[in-house]
């Protein structure tokens, strides 16, 4: 019997792309014609706008934050509740471009990793300076001794046993640094999947470098904890 996939997609405030990237994964299908995953579950982490309106459209479930908690706290939301040997997290701003992820399940579906994670072959039209990107690479380097190009992207299909290997996720915006650290040290396999991905970028404006410095203290904090305690 083939692996079941469950699909979780965080989001806040994203009522504008949503729409557009839940229903490129819908296009998501295996040779039968029929959908590649089981169970679509969008985490509204809190939003102020009618994103979970807009996601329930398409999502198999949506789930509702009363508050903002944070990206790692919807994830860890939405793979509790999710029932599928394999958990794909997709951020919600990919739009049409998420309809690629397929090619994100075949690694982990064929034995050949427990955890693939996107690569962005496409280049950002309005990107920043790479700061956080080289901290996490080189931080994950010293920590585990592998080389990733992409070490921010959200975009992962993982095993359901490596997450409950792993326990709690990392908190925030440095949630994929702690899971690729964790799954590197207890043994598991990862891979780098180049997909033709576009996602919304923030920018060279203030919001964006304070998205950036928010998430380059999150990174830190997350190697500094790992850095201090033995593998999980």
């Amino acid at each position: 019997m083939s692996a079941t996939v469950s699909i979780v997609v965080p989001a806040w405030n994203e009522e504008r792309s949503i729409g557009a990237t839940l229903e490129a994964l819908h296009q998501i299908r295996g040779d039968s014609g029929k959908p590649m995953w089981t169970e679509l579950i969008v985490v509204d982490d809190g939003s102020s706008d009618r994103t979970a309106d807009v996601a329930a459209r398409w999502a198999t479930v949506v789930v509702e934050h009363a508050r903002r908690l944070g990206k790692g706290a919807a994830l860890r939301t939405g793979w509790t509740r999710a029932s599928g040997d394999i958990v794909m997290f997709v951020d919600a701003d990919l739009e049409c471009s998420a309809v690629h992820l397929a090619g994100l399940l075949q690694p982990v579906q064929n034995g050949d990793a427990d955890m693939a994670i996107a690569r962005f072959s496409a280049a950002p039209a309005n990107g920043g300076f790479g700061i956080v990107k080289r901290f996490a690479g080189r931080g994950i380097y010293k920590l585990t001794g592998l080389r990733f190009e992409a070490p921010l992207s959200g975009q992962r299909a993982v095993r359901s046993q490596l997450l409950r290997q792993i326990g709690r996720l990392p908190e925030g915006f440095g949630i994929e640094v702690g899971l690729t650290i964790d799954a590197a040290r207890l043994g598991f396999r990862i891979c780098e999947v180049p997909l033709p991905l576009r996602h919304r970028e923030t920018g060279k404006t203030l919001l964006g470098f304070m998205h950036r410095g928010n998430q380059l203290i999150a990174v830190g904090k997350t190697m500094l904890y790992r850095w201090m305690r033995p593998v999980p």
